[in-house]
């Protein structure tokens, strides 16, 4: 039992995160509801906290955006584990010190968060990539932190699988993303296949399109299929868990194409953009 709270206090978190977590990501909450209490409740700690530094990203005014991201900092940081006016963090802290979750991995995930303040395009590839290791890998490796490991190559594959769920989101909400003035693709990549920031913003179908798709849903899959190896280092029971929700996200990457209207159903009832693992 911590020294900062009883078991009884500590319970009345987790209550807390859970009745979060059902509420706003039922997919979520019942994927992970076969885990370990302990686990379980420190995943859903963790998804509650991304859902509030994501919200808050979405609210309008850049200023307040910045200052609302820099209390998420200030929380990760002051909050004492078992913090009872603060239930998510309190918890979450908690989840830190039990599962040896570094700090810098929770600010990297608001990083990411704050690189949508300012970022709506992404020249290459590898710029996407590592935008996708701190909105989705990072939270894969805290994952894995939880589950617990045999092999640090788990945290590697973490991310590959982070990334490959990463770019599935990403191809289901062209639409949605363009609407906001936001294109989530390598734009090198589009001018080979002859795909214009302008075909995308219209929601027209430009000739090299469905080529330009078929290419990204081959590297998510080469992505997913090295990451999901990730399941071969973690207990059986996550192991589960993981392989069922990676393989929905996988099945949903056929068919992707712009459209006006491309919101999707994400299977954890997630944040838009973040939180992929």
């Amino acid at each position: 039992m911590l020294d900062t709270a009883t078991a009884s206090s500590v319970r009345a978190l987790e209550r807390y995160c859970e009745d979060m977590a059902r509420r706003e990501a039922a997919n979520f909450y019942w994927g992970f509801i076969a885990l370990p209490r302990h686990q379980r409740t420190s995943i859903y700690a963790l998804y509650d906290f991304a859902r509030q530094v994501d919200d808050d990203a979405d609210l309008d005014g850049r200023a307040s955006r910045d200052q609302r991201l820099e209390h998420h900092r200030r929380r990760l940081r002051d909050t004492r584990p078992g913090d009872s006016t603060d239930p998510v963090m309190g918890l979450l802290a908690i989840a830190m010190r039990r599962h040896a979750i570094p700090l810098a991995e929770l600010d990297m995930l608001i990083d990411g968060v704050a690189m949508d303040l300012t970022t709506t395009r992404y020249e290459t590839w590898e710029e996407l990539r590592a935008y996708a290791n701190l909105v989705a890998s990072v939270v894969g490796r805290m994952c894995v932190r939880i589950f617990g490991f045999q092999d640090p190559i788990a945290l590697e594959r973490a991310d590959e699988l982070g990334v490959a769920l990463q770019l599935i989101n990403i191809l289901r909400d062209v639409q949605e993303d363009a609407s906001r003035g936001r294109i989530y693709l390598p734009l090198d990549e589009l001018k080979e296949f002859g795909i214009t920031e302008s075909h995308i913003l219209d929601g027209r179908v430009a000739p090299g399109w469905h080529a330009f798709m078929a290419m990204q849903i081959a590297r998510a899959r080469q992505l997913h299929a090295t990451g999901i190896r990730v399941t071969e280092s973690i207990p059986k029971q996550p192991a589960v868990c993981v392989r069922t929700m990676a393989g929905i996200y996988l099945e949903s990457s056929t068919g992707s194409r712009p459209r006006r209207t491309c919101r999707y159903g994400d299977v954890r009832g997630s944040p838009r953009r973040r939180s992929s693992a």
